[in-house]
């Protein structure tokens, strides 16, 4: 089974709501053929739990993170995952100097987006081709002539006020959900209406 590992600072923060938000989305999208989702931080606050601020913004979104512990990144975690989704570029560095051949499948969530949105393939997938899906990502990433458009990075809330904590959780559910159908195509709406010709 394919396997994703979203990697911030604390593993308290950022990415305990992107891996929620993430494991979400591919849930609805595959249900129990999901990739797995974890998650770990470049100098993680082994054995700490989420901050109360990302369990609260995360759960007026409707997901629970609130049995988070969070973990200090290993080789052993990078080597095992398929694609590794980073909330800022200082991440992504960090796991490639942590363990060099990972750097192929590590992207931060919005160059990793912008990136498949631009291949235009208009693909749609199963959870067996995340590698693949990631492979092209890199190989468009090595092409480019200049670093994409997108400004990479998500802000770390920590120390910062509830509403900061909430448009980071809003900014990782939209960039989520933009990435899953970057990857994987529009999900089928079966229960959408025809509609209707007109008259």
């Amino acid at each position: 089974m394919s396997a994703v590992l979203v990697v911030c600072t604390g593993n308290v923060c950022r990415s305990p709501m992107a891996e929620g938000f993430l494991r979400a989305a591919l849930e609805r999208r595959f249900g129990g053929a999901a990739p797995l989702v974890s998650s770990a931080g470049t100098v993680g606050w082994e054995g700490s739990g989420a901050m109360q601020e990302s369990v609260e913004a995360a759960a007026e979104r409707g997901i629970d993170i609130a049995d988070h512990v969070a973990r200090r990144l290993d080789a052993g975690m990078t080597a095992s995952a398929d694609l590794i989704v980073c909330m800022a570029g200082e991440h992504r560095d960090a796991v490639e100097a942590l363990d060099p051949p990972a750097a192929v499948r590590a992207f931060t969530l919005k160059e990793l987006t912008g990136l498949l949105e631009s291949s235009g393939d208009g693909r749609t997938g199963s959870p067996e081709d995340l590698p693949g899906r990631v492979a092209v990502a890199d190989e468009l990433r090595r092409r480019a002539a200049s670093p994409g458009p997108w400004d990479e990075d998500i802000v770390d809330p920590l120390g910062s006020p509830p509403s900061v904590y909430r448009a980071v959780a809003w900014e990782l559910d939209t960039w989520i959900e933009r990435l899953v159908a970057a990857t994987f195509g529009p999900a089928e709406r079966a229960d959408d209406p025809a509609i209707p010709e007109a008259l």
